[in-house]
């Protein structure tokens, strides 16, 4: 009997320092932070390297995170949902790129505001963006040319 007191204390040990740890990757990440945002969609040829919650970013600094991704049947291009801190408020006229961090770094969104009165509201759609740059693409197109003009 007293083993099995000793066991149930444990076991219920385990689950709240479970429960604690949980709270915490929960509230320190941004699992917990999409719900106080607003979603703005965009229109790429290309989003490789992103995938959903890569950063998007203004001024380098993190303001959002990508919510969804999916192809457009119509037009055949990846419309990306991002998810904007509510405190962000954007111009109507912000443009977005692909971009990495150095060379071979992480990929991310980053989001250069107009100069619109006229603020993006949940549900818009930005007019203006740039694919991301296939950097090994540009790398074998170097190298064979290269190689075509020796010859």
């Amino acid at each position: 009997m007293k083993n099995s007191v000793v066991e149930t204390i444990t076991g219920a040990i385990v689950i709240a320092i479970a429960a604690i740890f949980f709270f915490y990757v929960y509230s320190s990440t941004d699992m917990g932070k999409g719900r106080g945002g607003y979603s703005i969609l965009a229109y790429f040829d290309n989003i490789e390297g992103i995938s959903i919650g890569s950063d998007v970013r203004l001024a380098g600094i993190k303001v959002g995170s990508v919510a969804d991704q999916k192809l457009d049947q119509e037009n055949y291009q990846a419309v990306v949902t991002f998810s904007i801190d509510k405190s962000v408020k954007l111009p109507e006229d912000t443009s977005a790129k692909i971009t990495s961090e150095g060379l071979l770094g992480e990929k991310f969104v980053a989001l250069e505001p107009g100069g619109s009165e006229t603020m993006l509201k949940d549900g818009d759609a930005l007019s203006s963006t740039q694919s991301a740059l296939d950097v090994w693409a540009l790398v074998n197109k170097y190298i064979f040319e290269s190689k075509k003009e020796n010859k």
